[in-house]
């Protein structure tokens, strides 16, 4: 009979959603990165000011109701161009960890069912990939090809691939001897089906806690290309080409470098608490059953 009422007394085990909105990292993770997504689309049409015209009579103006956050050393609305970088570090930041994902997760899924020549020698340039700065890798490509949103983006996503190639392959080796594989080998179904029926299920919870880590470090990645004059070029702006603009100014206009270090470090913050957010949801090892009650 104790049984019965112990068994009775469990907790119902909490839903995904329920854990979420009680975990403070993903809540606020979660609403920075949304208010900086709307901001990114908002900008595609509608900023206050164009972000191309130039005032040179109202430079360098404070905040005032008519530029809510002042304007810079050749009167462009500060405003504007900010929500206008969001939407160039967030396009950055989705291709590029768009490729990594796109292109990594099958070399990683091919490495880990069909082990050989072909998958150690792709781990191999994974390995020989890590073995270079992403920053310094993408300043060599972009100083090749040329400066530029597209190779910033080409650049920054050839660095992606091989983390998420080495990340696949490891989490899809453990599930490929699962029982549940090896019955599905057995009767012989398709590499391709088991692929995506069984191995992509599984693995999709570490793939997505990793782009959104790999989105933060793809922001901060454009945001220093774009500073060193290799990124988004001009009359296009962006975070890390205001951050450049504003260093001579740092004396008597500093918000002009305050303002876009900000988003930088809001967004990239927001974004890796999002991260740990997502991994300690999605972590099998935390969904607990409840304790029964004490009585």
């Amino acid at each position: 009979m104790s049984d019965i009422r112990s068994i009775a007394a469990v907790r119902p085990r909490p839903g995904f959603s329920h854990r979420a909105t009680h975990h403070p990292g993903f809540v606020i993770g979660g609403i920075i990165t949304l208010v900086v997504l709307l901001t990114a689309a908002l900008a595609l049409v509608w900023t206050p000011y164009p972000v191309t015209s130039l005032n040179i009579a109202e430079k360098l103006r404070p905040f005032s109701a008519e530029h809510l956050l002042g304007t810079d050393h050749f009167g462009r609305d500060i405003l504007s161009m900010l929500m206008v970088g969001a939407g160039n570090s967030v396009l950055v930041g989705l291709v590029a960890v768009g490729l990594g994902v796109g292109l990594g997760s099958p070399l990683g899924l091919y490495c880990a069912m069909r082990p050989g020549l072909i998958s150690e020698a792709v781990m191999r340039a994974s390995d020989l990939a890590f073995a270079f700065p992403a920053l310094l890798t993408a300043v060599m490509i972009t100083a090749i090809y040329g400066p530029g949103t597209i190779n910033s983006i080409i650049a920054i996503g050839i660095f992606n691939i091989p983390v998420f190639a080495r990340l696949t392959r490891g989490v899809s080796l453990s599930v490929w001897k699962m029982e549940y594989v090896t019955a599905a080998r057995a009767i012989g179904v398709p590499s391709l089906q088991i692929a995506r029926r069984h191995m992509l299920p599984n693995i999709a919870s570490p793939l997505i806690v990793q782009a959104t880590i790999q989105f933060a470090l793809a922001i901060l990645a454009e945001a220093g290309l774009s500073y060193l004059g290799l990124g988004t070029q001009p009359p296009q702006p962006s975070w890390g080409k205001m951050l450049h603009e504003a260093q001579t100014m740092l004396y008597f206009a500093p918000m002009l470098a305050i303002l876009p270090g900000a988003c930088i470090a809001v967004t990239v913050l927001g974004l890796n608490l999002l991260g740990d957010g997502l991994r300690d949801l999605l972590d099998p090892k935390l969904r607990h059953a409840a304790k029964p009650r004490n009585t």
